[in-house]
Formats: C-alpha cells, sequence, structure tokens
C-alpha cells in the first residue's frame, strides 16, 4: 500500500513538471508547432483528396476505347493483294443537250486501273502502297447551239479534242470495322498520300487551222476514300469505294507543237465532295489468315 502510494504521488509530480515545461515554452515555438502540426494534417487531407480525385476518371486508353474493333474483319499477319478499278463514259447521245444543240457530236470516258498490296500491322489496321493509271479522253466535234429568240444567244462550237494518260504511286493506311460477327461484312476509312504525273494533248479548231498544244502535270494529293467490304469468298473479297476528296497541290506547265514552254500554273486547294469519277470497284485477296475461323 505505502508503495503504491509512493508510485502515484511520483507520476503526478512528472506530470505536473512536464505542463510547466510546456506552459514556460517561448510564443513564437509554440505556433512553429502548432503550424507545423496543421501542415501536416494539411498534407494528408490534401493527398488523400486527389487520390479519391483520381477515382472518378477512367484511365485514357479506357475511356477512348469504343471497342470499334471488337469485330474482327482482317488480322494481324495478314497480306492483301487487290485491285481497283473505275470507267466512265459521257455521249451528247445520253443527254438532253440536243434540245439547244444542234449536229454535235461530243463523247468522253475516263478509266482508271490502281493496283496494291497491303499489310496488317495490327487486326483491321492495314498500311500498304498502291499504283495507278488513268486515262481520260473526248472530242467535241463542230456545233451550232440556240438558246431561243427570247435569250438572243447562238453560236457555233469549235472542234475541241483531249487526251490525257497519268500515272501514280501512293501509300495508304486502312481501317476496317467488323458489322458481324462472322467478319463476312465490314466498312473501311483508307488515307492515301499519292503522286502523280503525266501528259495532255490538247487539239482546238481555230479559224480553218487545228492546232495542238501540250502539257506535263505533277500533283500532290492526300485523299480520304472510305468504302465498303464483304467476303464473297474465304479469301477473296469485294470492295466499293468512294473518293471524297482532300488536300492537293498540281503544277501544269503547257508548250506548243514544237515543245517550247508558252506558259505554267500553280494550284493547290482543299475540298471534300463526292467524286463520282472516283467511285472504284474493287477486288483484294487476303493471304496467310491461319489466324482467321
Amino acid at each position: 500500500m505505502k508503495h503504491f502510494i509512493l508510485t502515484a504521488l511520483s507520476t503526478g509530480i512528472a506530470l505536473t513538471a512536464a505542463a510547466a515545461s510546456a506552459e514556460s515554452l517561448p510564443a513564437d515555438s509554440a505556433r512553429t508547432h502548432a503550424f507545423r502540426r496543421e501542415a501536416a494534417a494539411a498534407s494528408v487531407s490534401g493527398s488523400g483528396a486527389k487520390s479519391r480525385g483520381r477515382e472518378h476518371f477512367l484511365p485514357t486508353r479506357r475511356r477512348i476505347d469504343r471497342e470499334i474493333d471488337k469485330l474482327k474483319f482482317a488480322y494481324k499477319g495478314e497480306v492483301i493483294m487487290g485491285l481497283t478499278a473505275s470507267y466512265g463514259t459521257l455521249s451528247s447521245d445520253d443527254t438532253d443537250i440536243m434540245l439547244i444543240v444542234d449536229g454535235i457530236g461530243a463523247d468522253g470516258s475516263v478509266a482508271t486501273v490502281k493496283p496494291f498490296v497491303g499489310y496488317f500491322y495490327r487486326d483491321n489496321n492495314c498500311v500498304g502502297v498502291r499504283f495507278g493509271y488513268r486515262h481520260m479522253g473526248g472530242t467535241l466535234d463542230s456545233g451550232n447551239y440556240d438558246f431561243g429568240e427570247s435569250n438572243d444567244l447562238t453560236g457555233a462550237l469549235p472542234y475541241l479534242d483531249l487526251a490525257s494518260d497519268n500515272y501514280s504511286f501512293g501509300i495508304f493506311h486502312r481501317s476496317y470495322a467488323g458489322l458481324d460477327p462472322k467478319g463476312r461484312f465490314g466498312v473501311f476509312a483508307e488515307f492515301e498520300l499519292s503522286m502523280s504525273t503525266g501528259s495532255t494533248n490538247f487539239a482546238y479548231e481555230s479559224g480553218d487551222r487545228i492546232k495542238r498544244t501540250y502539257s506535263d502535270n505533277t500533283q500532290f494529293k492526300l485523299a480520304f476514300n472510305p468504302g465498303a467490304a464483304v467476303y464473297i469468298f474465304p479469301n477473296v473479297c469485294a470492295t466499293l469505294s468512294f473518293g471524297l476528296g482532300g488536300i492537293q497541290y498540281t503544277s501544269v506547265t503547257q508548250k506548243d507543237a514544237e515543245g517550247h514552254k508558252i506558259g505554267s500554273r500553280k494550284a493547290s486547294n482543299m475540298k471534300f465532295k463526292l467524286n463520282i469519277a472516283a467511285i472504284n470497284v474493287g477486288m483484294t485477296i487476303h493471304l496467310w489468315d491461319k489466324k482467321k475461323k
């Protein structure tokens, strides 16, 4: 009992001395200790708030993944070889131009052939190269036009003839999206960077003579060509693509019949619209598709 009383008294004396020591600290030191405690508490609270804030947002990869590649149309490692072609004609017999023009014969045609090869560096995504050839020609014979007595507009059309041949080379990137679980149907978006060069022969009637001029042209183009694809055989795919324009730069140098330079023209433009002459029907062969079921 006596030992317990002595222990309690010694503990009380020690607590009293500690309190007295704390009261005797300078005011600045006490404020410093309080500030440090508040800063530590704020740091812990801030880190907790940041941690909670990050939990409200998904990682970037998950936020932008819309699962477009969920349905596979083509698999990584496949090689494709294909050909797209287009052909169109225009004749005065197929139009209503004969209502206002008498004795005219006009016809023209545009033919394009573009072989290509590509490699799928990952599922549904392909890079490749494309070669191309385009021929365009048209002839307008002499004729007379009459827009009616009320318009008082009549005249004669001279003879015109145009022939153009162009060769092109380009690289493209094509992204597919499957439309059915078995991968038979799909759509794609294609971007192509190409360069083309060629020559044009233009003949026209001047007085009683036929004059000719020649021109060399070079064009750089970044084009957007979406389309649709369907497997008609296990490894053969039919495609239909549309040219929707893009950004292009064109340089033309004109020469006379003797080959002397008589003028030049440079132009650049950006236009996005459906080009009827750039509607292409194609056939693609998919090779080495061992993963495809």
